[in-house]
């Protein structure tokens, strides 16, 4: 097990892009798994899991490091050289590492292992916050779980594949998968793999999305032939699991504000074979007018503080601020208002978010049920769904229903 120079110069470069240069982690890992055509997977591998690493313990290792922010080149060198020992890793007598004191980082770990905020790699802010939501012990239990890597899960598109099909065609490639007790359409990866290269993905037998993000769509109960809206689309994971849930029948309308991410729903959909989905851009309140008490079911897959999918996005928690989540409930509460209007009596809705906060979820869901808007629903059923209970993403979901307009 020793650290190969070219990896390790391009995980430098690639925290220096994450950490000074506010690039998002996902993107610059991308970047990095192409820089050479002759690396294996293994090399591949090392460069995404310690990049992924050393962002998602940051805090911790720049502590034992004693560097502080903004980083130059030698504060990286010093970041990761507290990487390769608390892994194992023999220290080779590069000149960046030189008298890199092995003993004292051990020493520094045991001693900060001790206090939360440092052994789960968190500010200070991040870890109140926790604390007056949640209470200390489930805090403690759900932020070592959002510090496990996340799994990798399949969507099974059924407009074009069954389970048992698409398992067996990736098994082929061994790409082992599992299923998923309770959820028909989930695969889970035995190993990580680059899912995205095989041709199964190309023809648009799956996507990747997480097991508790697969649960919205169906909470829905969304049939075929329903006009059914989607007001919070972004790049569509949800989107196209209501278009195979509805079969390819009826009338799904996927909205956002941003153009862009529709467009990147359009090409997703071809590849899924979706083609009952229409696209809408927010850029008057009139698009949302036009649609008052017309859909059957409503999906407000609320903007939100993302806290639930700290697994597969860590360096939101450098990239957060508390003021981002004071003003987030302020337009959680007004997109709940607003989109609410788009359903029809007797019809449903759904509010969902990726956060496992109280205040953006059951209070959101309680403030909503006292206005104007809100009296014309009935509160039906929520589920709250715990890292540190599933496993999987942190996440919340409301079911209401309309009521009947009376006869006047």
């Amino acid at each position: 097990m020793r650290l190969h120079r070219n990896l390790v110069y391009t995980t430098i470069d690639s925290l220096h892009a994450i950490f000074n240069e506010g690039e998002y982690a996902d993107k610059v890992v991308a970047r990095a798994l192409k820089k050479d055509k002759r690396w294996g997977s293994s090399d591949r591998k090392f460069v995404a899991e310690t990049i992924y690493d050393i962002v998602r313990w940051k805090r911790l290792y720049m502590e034992i490091a004693e560097v502080k922010e903004p980083f130059d080149r030698d504060d990286l060198w010093r970041v990761f050289a507290v990487w390769a020992v608390l892994r194992g890793y023999p220290i080779p007598d590069w000149r960046q590492l030189e008298g890199t004191p092995e003993r004292k980082i051990k020493g520094r770990f045991d001693e900060l292992s001790k206090i939360r905020k440092y052994k789960e790699s968190i500010p200070d802010w991040m870890d109140e916050l926790g604390i007056q939501e949640l209470g200390e012990e489930l805090w403690s239990k759900e932020i070592i779980a959002q510090n496990q890597p996340a799994k990798v899960i399949l969507r099974v598109n059924t407009l074009k594949i069954t389970k048992e099909k698409l398992r067996a065609i990736l098994m082929d490639q061994d790409i082992e998968t599992e299923f998923l007790k309770d959820q028909h359409d989930a695969l889970v990866l035995k190993e990580r793999a680059n899912v995205f290269l095989t041709d199964a993905f190309k023809e648009g037998f799956f996507e990747v999305q997480d097991a508790s993000s697969q649960l919205v769509a169906p909470f829905l109960d969304v049939k075929p032939g329903m006009r059914v809206v989607d007001t919070c689309a972004g790049a569509g994971g949800k989107t196209l699991h209501l278009a195979s849930l509805m079969e390819n029948k009826g009338q799904l309308i996927a909205m956002d504000l941003y153009e862009s991410k529709l467009k990147q729903l359009k090409l997703r959909a071809k590849r899924n074979g979706a083609f009952n989905i229409e696209y809408r851009i927010i850029d008057t309140t009139k698009v949302i007018k036009k649609l008052h008490e017309k859909a059957d079911r409503v999906l407000i897959d609320a903007p939100c503080s993302g806290l639930g999918v700290l697994k597969r996005n860590p360096d939101a928690k450098w990239k957060l601020q508390p003021e981002f989540i004071d003003n987030i409930r302020k337009v959680q509460a007004e997109v709940l208002e607003s989109y609410s209007k788009i359903v029809k009596p007797g019809g449903k809705l759904v509010y969902a978010t990726c956060s496992i906060l109280p205040s953006e979820n059951q209070e959101q869901v309680k403030r909503f049920l006292t206005t104007d808007t809100g009296k014309n629903f009935t509160f039906v059923k929520d589920v709250k769904i715990l890292a540190s209970e599933s496993g999987f993403d942190g996440f919340y979901m409301a079911l209401f229903e309309r009521k009947e307009k009376k006869e006047s």
